[in-house]
């Protein structure tokens, strides 16, 4: 493989405000795939797949990584072979046969399917073991919160994988294989004992009366909005079956505080647009009337966050009829031009018909430059446009605000509108504040800009940040500028978890949590967006929020939370925790490249692979995106500082509170499992210098470590299916590959003996 052929480094901040979008990613060539994968599916650089030379064969790990995600018998279908060829083949490494995914739990799992298959799979395959078709898969890969690039922006070229009956050889591995799994990880079954998915089914069930921090509900109440912990990202409204928000879901959330929750709302997929008209509109518009209704009951509002208009193909029969509709190029796409005041009037009446059809909706919130790319402006490129070019970015993406907010009000709404500053260049920023219709609630993420220093290393936080304690220099002035204008404002904080480690249903820092929640108390800021996609989970982070804003503190949270026996040990690990957090490598090239997700889940390499780590999604073996603007020793030593301050404050407090009840034992996993995973990273840090030095004993020696923190995080996911899991990636990995592993540790220290 040629690296050089692969896509630039880019933070996701930097994708987002740039081009480099999928409707501008090469798409594959005509090939013996058929016209339909290769006239709709991106394939960017297309490298050679990657090899995984500690299995048998590739057909032995194709077997392995979808033993949990996918049936023998599809499976079987893949490949060609029988099913029971497949189960034969899972039993010669010591795989036993588990329950097959629902329907539902089959779909929660498509990322994850996806993610497992992308070495190992050609396109035509991988649609037939999702049984899709190349439409959904191509709508996944652009709109499931950008996972083409949490893929590399690139699908690596894989030969067909057919059924062949396995080879002597092969076998011999394979038995040496399930050797080596049930002696190192048998003390819990391989596939785990919590399974995957079973926390949605308890998280939807009707709480505990406990004592609390309720929802504050009413027009007046500030703003506690927040995400599910399990929601389907890309169309969350079309399956009942898989409900975003339960009705127990919605009561633990506002038994910590939420009042308001939010899902993506594409908006053709919502109302009839001028320029799309798609299907299943009344469906989506009945699912979401039926959720503001029982979210009402719960004291809780419900909001769309829009990012509109989506960009269409360049042949699009819209712009050969509206040719002065079209906008600027992306790729194959063109941007629907909101210079154009009819494309404006669709917005408006398009926002209007759907507050008109569900009235009961809180509000909409808006991402106007960066994300999808929306308006001319919204990746920096108006230029490219014959009639934005003479405009400022400031008008069009006040512009597109106003139009939101001028549907709501055409048909009597009382929806707020939180006009988000992502993306916002520092240049025109307070440009567009000032020409933001009267009535929008300004939202600024709090800690952006705030500078920092870890390992002597001098930095700014420019990503969602736990380990740092906002607000920042940034919001601070937008805020302000907003104020003089005389509109609201709102901070968007990330308070459950961050991109720092989202594999974790929290991390009980809540010393920062407090914190900041203080500071914003004190700078004026009541307004909260608590979370993007991760961070949902109901916590005692999101309870500490609440309790410092109703003049509470991390002591009296502690008291009602673990009871005057564990109060006092609770509130020096939070703070301990929070310390040890305050160490935390942070940069946004570290967040989104290093594998801080899948931690001992990411295999060794015993030799370059050549790819770059794609964001959040595969990490591979790219020590310099991990480490971005630190160097590798800092890098890898203010990880290993920060699971030796988590490590020091679970040893603490197990010797203040020797048996930890199911609240505390809940927290400690949390962050028993963050120390592992940054341990992890440190470890392979330390790894691919060894390898690039020729350093063959310590390639040897980390290997067995590595080995040793797979088998202690696949202890805890088995027992709490919740690891590994976050909502718009699904599982970063499943217990079986913790297992491949310690598969993978064996052999690498093998071929370096």
């Amino acid at each position: 493989m040629n690296p050089t052929s692969l896509p630039p480094r880019i933070s996701r901040r930097t994708f987002c405000g740039t081009a480099v979008v999928l409707g501008a990613l090469p798409f594959l060539p005509e090939m013996a795939q058929g016209a339909e994968v290769a006239a709709v599916l991106p394939s960017g650089a297309a490298p050679a797949a990657l090899d995984f030379p500690w299995f048998p064969s590739r057909l032995h790990a194709f077997v392995w990584r979808n033993w949990l995600l996918a049936s023998p018998e599809r499976m079987a279908a893949v490949v060609g072979a029988r099913a029971r060829d497949i189960r034969r083949l899972g039993r010669s490494l010591g795989l036993k046969p588990v329950k097959p995914f629902t329907a539902e739990e089959r779909k929660r799992a498509n990322l994850t399917l996806i993610r497992a298959n992308w070495h190992l799979l050609p396109y035509p395959q991988l649609l037939a073991l999702l049984g899709w078709d190349a439409e959904e898969l191509a709508y996944t890969l652009r709109e499931d919160d950008f996972f083409f690039h949490k893929l590399g922006l690139l699908k690596p070229q894989v030969e067909t994988l057919r059924w062949a009956e396995p080879s002597e050889a092969q076998n011999r591995r394979a038995a040496e294989i399930a050797r080596t799994v049930h002696t190192a990880f048998g003390k819990e079954p391989l596939e785990g004992r919590d399974r995957l998915f079973a926390f949605v089914d308890r998280l939807s069930r009707p709480p505990k009366p406990e004592a609390s921090t309720p929802a504050a509900s009413g027009p007046s109440a500030a703003l506690r909005l927040g995400y599910s912990y399990f929601a389907l990202y890309g169309d969350p409204l079309l399956d009942p079956a898989l409900d975003p928000y339960p009705d127990g879901y919605l009561a633990r959330l506002a038994q910590t505080g939420v009042n308001a929750v939010w899902l993506q709302g594409v908006l053709a997929r919502l109302t009839p647009l001028p320029w799309a008209r798609e299907k299943d509109i009344e469906r989506r518009r009945s699912a979401l009337r039926a959720l503001v209704t029982r979210a009402a009951r719960h004291g809780v509002k419900v909001y769309l966050y829009l990012n509109e208009p989506r960009t269409l193909r360049a042949a699009s029969a819209v712009f050969t009829a509206h040719p002065d509709w079209k906008g600027t190029p992306d790729g194959e796409f063109r941007c629907v031009c909101t210079s154009v005041s009819e494309v404006r009037a669709g917005l408006r009446d398009g926002v209007a018909d759907l507050v008109r059809a569900v009235p009961g909706l809180g509000g909409f919130l808006t991402i106007t430059a960066s994300e999808n790319p929306t308006n001319c402006w919204s990746h920096g490129r108006g230029g490219e446009c014959p009639r934005c070019r003479a405009r400022r970015p400031a008008e069009v993406i006040a512009e597109v605000n106003a139009a939101f907010l001028g549907g709501i009000r055409a048909v009597g709404g009382s929806q707020r509108l939180l006009a988000w500053d992502w993306g916002w260049a520092d240049a025109w920023a307070e440009e567009v504040i000032r020409m933001l219709p009267e009535g929008a609630t300004l939202m600024s993420v709090s800690e952006w800009g705030l500078p920092i220093e870890r390992g002597g290393v001098k930095t700014t936080v420019g990503e969602y940040c736990l380990s740092a304690i906002g607000p920042g220099p940034r919001a601070t002035r937008h805020w302000a500028a907003a104020k003089a204008r005389g509109l609201e404002v709102a901070a968007k904080v990330q308070f459950g978890v961050t991109w720092e480690i989202a594999a974790v249903p929290y991390l009980p820092v809540l010393e920062n949590v407090a914190r900041h929640a203080a500071a914003l108390k004190e700078a004026g800021v009541e307004n909260l967006m608590l979370g993007w996609t991760l961070g949902g989970h109901p916590s005692p982070n999101l309870q500490a929020v609440a309790e410092i804003a109703s003049g509470g503190s991390l002591e009296s949270l502690a008291l009602r939370r673990h009871g005057p026996d564990q109060a006092a040990a609770a509130v020096e690990f939070w703070k301990a925790c929070s310390a040890a957090y305050r160490e935390f490598p942070f940069h946004g090239g570290t967040v989104y490249s290093a594998p801080l997700q899948m931690g001992p889940a990411n295999p060794l390499w015993s030799k370059p692979t050549g790819y770059r780590a794609a964001m959040v999604g595969i990490p591979y073996d790219d020590l310099d995106a991990w480490r971005s603007v630190y160097p590798a020793e800092v890098f890898l030593g203010q990880l290993e500082t920060v699971a030796a301050g988590f490590e020091a404050a679970l040893t603490a407090l197990r010797s203040a509170v020797p048996r930890w009840p199911a609240a505390l034992a809940e927290e400690a996993s949390c962050i028993e499992a963050a120390a592992i995973h940054y341990a992890s990273v440190a470890n392979q840090a330390r790894f691919v210098m060894a390898r690039k030095a020729g350093d063959r004993e310590s390639v040897r020696r980390i290997a067995r470590a590595e080995s040793v923190l797979a088998v202690r995080m696949h202890a805890l996911q088995s027992r709490d299916a919740r690891f590994g899991f976050e909502a718009s990636n699904q599982y970063f990995y499943t217990p079986l590959d913790l297992v491949e592993k310690g598969v993978n540790a064996e052999w690498v220290e093998r071929e370096e003996r």
